[in-house]
Order: C-alpha cells, then structure tokens, then sequence
C-alpha cells in the first residue's frame, strides 16, 4: 500500500501539470486513503442536499452545499459554514459529482488561507459516459468506496 507521503506527491505533482493553486488532485481511491489514514483530514462534499438525498452520501464526510438544487443558487454561507466545520490547518479534500464543483469550493478555500488544499478528481459519480449516463466511467461510486443511500 503507498505510504500518505507518496499518495500527496503524486497529487501536487498532477496539481502542478495542472496548474492548479492549491496543493493538488487526488483520485477516489487516494483521496479515501488519506481520509482515513491523514491524522485530521477531512472529506468535504458539496454536492446538494437533493444529490445527497437521491444519489447517495459519503458516511462521515463533511456536507457542505456549494449550490442548491433547484437553480443551482450559489451558498452565501459556504465559507463561514466552512470554516465552521473544518479547520484552516486540516488537510481538506473536496469532492462533488465530477469534480468541477469541488475544483472551484478548493479555490475559494485555497483562497481564504487554507493551506493544504485537494481536489477530488472524477467526483462522487465520475465521468460522463458516451451515452450521457454517469455512474459507468470512474468517480467514488465505482471505484466500490464507502457511501450508502439516506
């Protein structure tokens, strides 16, 4: 199994290819080791209440609503929920349905002084497929990681 350190080089360095200002981007599967491995990490998914509720949840993830379903209405509160929740100094993760959503949430996040700042890569549901379905192609549902339905 790859050790923590080796798991976060990977990913600064696909955050630099990238161009990313946060620390970098993590795969499903990684960022589900470091959750559980990464003394204070935490998993934030900010999904909507209506994904959570229809799609599934991460168990013990932070949730987090960057917008809300209907209209996709952007949070007001996100960052004082946040850091509420989650602290400055926590290796923090962001997950949403492929991954977009959770890039901008590690911007801001990046942005307000958090240092140790990933993206989730694929998302919750991954990829869309050539049939338009989601679900099929990567994401946390099919690399088989915990979450269960409400």
């Amino acid at each position: 199994m790859p050790t923590i350190s080796h798991i976060l080089k990977h990913a600064q360095q696909r955050g630099k290819l990238a161009g990313l200002p946060y620390a970098g981007a993590l795969t499903p599967v990684e960022a589900n080791l470091i959750w559980h491995q990464a003394p204070g990490a935490r998993l934030v998914d900010v999904r909507s209440h209506a994904e959570w509720d229809l799609v599934g949840e991460i168990p013990g993830s932070v949730q987090l609503e960057w917008q809300a379903y209907p209209g996709w209405v952007p949070n007001p509160y996100f960052l004082q929920q946040l850091k509420q929740q989650v602290d400055m100094e926590a290796l923090v993760m962001f997950i949403c349905r492929s991954g977009e959503r959770s890039h901008q949430a590690a911007l801001v996040a990046h942005n307000a002084g958090y240092t140790e700042v990933y993206n989730v890569l694929e998302g919750f549901e991954g990829c869309k497929s050539a049939d338009g379905k989601r679900g099929q192609d990567g994401g946390w549902k099919t690399a088989d990681l915990p979450w269960k339905h409400r």
